[in-house]
């Protein structure tokens, strides 16, 4: 009885307090905890960071070895929480271009009396400019991992996924030499990964790739084309010899804009077919619908985890496959991505392993598998010995 009448008492005083404290006040007395408390203002900084390869980076139409990224912060009330800007080439952003973004959205930011209508947020982030989905999505990370800690939850665990159902990651393999392909394949192998094969350039170098790989491992192989197959039937007889070779999946085999011919192949092929550069937003999911399988989303392409989110719920209602994937990244962007593996067929969530100075950690590869960490919001810690210096500029 004493129990109960304890617990009631508690239930009570907490209700009461709905009305009068905060969602992360109510928590931390309900736990037994405090927090310090800081300015109750969304502040925004951001750092200008180049990530740099551990090889040079090589796919269908172009090569690289550093990608310019912008890591972000975003305060509220003693909590920090984290994001990134990864802008390969191809996306049309450049560091510059991403700090003009955040000078403009920082503002608009600090009219919101705090950090727990994402929704809101991110609708005001999504009208500064028509592009600049990268730098968005450094603004809807950090807001996710700054709410995360204030619930004392990990993403995952607040849409209720079981990291348990974690599928094997993959380990891309540029185009190469054989003897590098050879090497990269023995380490992914060697990892319990699932070997991502960049594919697209001639019939002879692309088979090349794969029997070189066939050579050291028979490892399960997804491919990625990156739009490089520009004739239906040739790609169809591609997917037919990759069949033969234990490939699990094909990922854009044609350019983005032949949705009628990449609808043909799909209704033929024997492997699933996904999109990749086909599938930037939410808004281009129903479009696809019909003509590929699933989609890969990827947060920078699509502004960040809330409209991520709306996508993997969109997806599994049409029936679509799911597939998370990345740029080249820090651990930030590729903690953020893991929050919604557990839903997915496919992970390839490799950036961070792909640099040599990743200035966070959190999520884990465990036998192949991406498990995201169990801490609170995106459960970041920044490596030893690195100095980071975030500014705020009018």
């Amino acid at each position: 009885m004493t129990d109960r009448r304890t617990f009631l008492k508690s239930a009570g005083l907490l209700t009461a307090a709905a009305a009068l404290l905060s969602p992360s006040q109510i928590f931390a007395r309900a736990k037994g905890v405090s927090k310090p408390s800081g300015k109750k203002e969304l502040e925004l900084e951001w750092c200008p960071f180049t990530a740099k390869m551990k090889h040079v980076f090589t796919i269908s139409n172009n090569s690289r070895s550093t990608t310019p990224i912008v890591l972000t912060r975003i305060t509220y009330d003693g909590y920090t929480g984290y994001g990134e800007a990864a802008m390969p080439p191809y996306l049309g952003e450049t560091t510059n271009s991403a700090i003009d973004y955040l000078k403009k959205a920082r503002p608009v930011l600090k009219k919101f009396k705090d950090p727990w209508m994402i929704g809101a947020i991110m609708a005001e982030m999504d009208a500064i400019t028509t592009n600049n989905c990268a730098a968005k999505a450094s603004i809807d990370i950090a807001l996710h991992d700054l709410v995360g800690q204030m619930l004392g939850q990990p993403w995952w665990k607040i849409w209720g996924f079981d990291p348990k159902n974690c599928p094997y990651n993959s380990f891309t393999v540029g185009l190469a030499s054989k003897e590098e392909v050879r090497e990269k394949a023995k380490e992914a192998a060697s990892e319990g990964h699932l070997i991502k094969v960049k594919l697209g350039r001639t019939e002879e170098q692309d088979k090349m790739m794969i029997n070189t790989i066939r050579e050291v491992t028979d490892t399960t192989i997804c491919i990625d084309a990156n739009q490089g197959w520009k004739d239906k039937f040739y790609a169809l007889d591609m997917i037919n010899w990759l069949a033969t070779k234990n490939v699990n999946m094909i990922e854009q085999p044609m350019p983005k804009l032949m949705l009628e011919e990449t609808g043909w192949l799909t209704e033929r092929s024997p492997l699933p077919i996904m999109a990749d550069e086909a599938c930037q937003r939410l808004t281009d999911v129903r479009k696809l619908y019909g003509h590929y399988t699933g989609i890969n989303i990827k947060l920078m392409k699509c502004t960040g985890l809330h409209e991520a989110r709306e996508m993997v719920s969109l997806a599994q209602a049409l029936g679509m496959k799911l597939m998370v994937g990345c740029m080249t990244e820090t651990s930030v962007a590729i903690a953020a991505g893991a929050q919604i593996a557990p839903v997915c067929e496919w992970t390839d969530l490799d950036g961070n392993w792909l640099i040599a100075n990743d200035v966070f950690h959190s999520s884990t590869v465990e036998d192949g598998r991406i498990v995201p960490s169990s801490k609170p919001g995106l459960g970041l810690e920044m490596n030893k010995g690195v100095d980071l210096k975030y500014v705020a500029e009018e």
